[in-house]
């Protein structure tokens, strides 16, 4: 099982040069094979999958610490942590991936797990919740699901603390990491038990695929993680391997220039009188426009360069007005949340600004000044 980044490379260097064909005369990336059995082989794709699936899980591995079976999905991922724990008990974020608490209310509604969703910002309910849980469930069969920063509002969760009440305790940690990416933040290292990432989202980072990927430092993890893969089906595509593989090459200059963009744009948010108020993490942000959901909808539908759209981690600026989804009744209705792509952050902020003040759409963008007022 790997455990650190190939050769003490640094992350930045290991994504660009890990899983990659070392023998002379080989190709310089893993090529595609659109195979699923294979010639005087018992090999079947779904059970042994392919060199694609290796070198990605190699370079996602290394970079967490641990060992990496990838999915055909961040909902497949999600699954087969449930497959492979099997909790008696998830505790879950009320505030958190709507899929995953989907997912986990389905379960629930038929016979299991018990499903109890808690205030994650709330360390010390969290951690006497877990304490109080494994005593009545015993070792192993609590799941603590932490995401962290919370999607879509992107509240931060004190994650040591409540993953030494699972280490205290014997419950099992996962962290969703996909807004941090492993980048951000190593979940093995600061001793969770699991690391999820919705690979769909920075790992590939141009919106042109589904991919999921969970790792783990714990070899029994590993192998059930492997037997969820095989026995749930959920294997990830040949040209889905290859894209997210090459994706993840250039994570860390992606991210270096999305988090910079977001970090100019939060501070613009932050003074704009239409902005009641702002949260940024990595390359995400959330903010809220006075006037409600209304106000907010006028906003992406005033919007050019960003595009109206769900999901999130690619090249290019996605806004979307969250509580219009279902599930997402909590949520402030006037939130919007934003991925922040590798644009020029002054287009950006014209664009964004322009909406924001509702400027007529004839209006030149020079009539806007660096706060995005006329």
């Amino acid at each position: 099982m790997s455990t650190e980044p190939t050769a003490g490379w640094s992350p930045e260097t290991h994504v660009v040069a890990a899983g990659r064909p070392e023998s002379p005369g080989e190709p310089l990336n893993v090529p595609i094979v659109m195979a699923s059995n294979f010639r005087d082989s018992g090999d079947y794709t779904r059970n042994e999958g392919n060199d694609l699936w290796r070198a990605l899980e190699e370079v996602i591995g290394g970079l967490e610490g641990g060992s990496c079976v990838s999915y055909s999905s961040g909902m497949a991922a999600a699954s087969a942590v449930l497959f492979a724990v099997q909790p008696a008990v998830v505790l879950v974020p009320r505030v958190s991936y709507m899929g995953v608490r989907k997912l986990l209310e389905h379960r629930q509604r038929h016979g299991d797990p018990i499903v109890e969703m808690i205030d994650f910002t709330d360390t010390s309910t969290v951690v006497s919740t877990i304490e109080e849980t494994t005593a009545r469930h015993g070792a192993g069969r609590v799941l603590v699901w932490i995401e962290t920063p919370s999607n879509p509002t992107l509240e931060k969760t004190d994650v040591p603390p409540i993953v030494e009440a699972c280490r205290r305790t014997g419950a099992v940690s996962v962290i969703d990491a996909t807004f941090p990416t492993p980048l951000g933040l190593r979940p093995l290292a600061e001793g969770a038990d699991l690391s999820m990432h919705s690979g769909t989202k920075f790992i590939g980072g141009h919106s042109d695929l589904l991919i999921g990927l969970v790792s783990t430092d714990k070899p029994a993890l590993f192998e059930a993680l492997q037997e969820a893969r095989s026995l749930q089906g959920a294997t990830p595509g040949g040209l889905e391997s290859f894209l997210a593989l090459r994706g993840v090459r250039t994570l860390a200059v992606r991210m270096e220039a999305s988090i910079r963009n977001t970090t100019i744009l939060h501070d613009r948010l932050a003074a704009h009188s239409a902005v009641e108020w702002v949260r940024s993490s990595g390359a995400m942000l959330s903010f809220v426009v006075r006037g409600g959901a209304a106000a907010a909808d006028r906003v992406c539908e005033r919007v050019r360069l960003i595009t109206p759209a769900t999901s999130l981690g690619g090249v290019e600026s996605l806004i979307e007005r969250r509580q219009k989804y279902a599930g997402e009744a909590h949520v402030p209705p006037g939130l919007l949340r934003l991925s922040v792509g590798i644009e020029n952050v002054e287009d950006l902020w014209r664009d964004l600004g322009r909406a924001l003040d509702d400027t007529p759409d004839d209006t030149p963008d020079d009539t806007l000044d660096a706060s995005g007022r006329r």
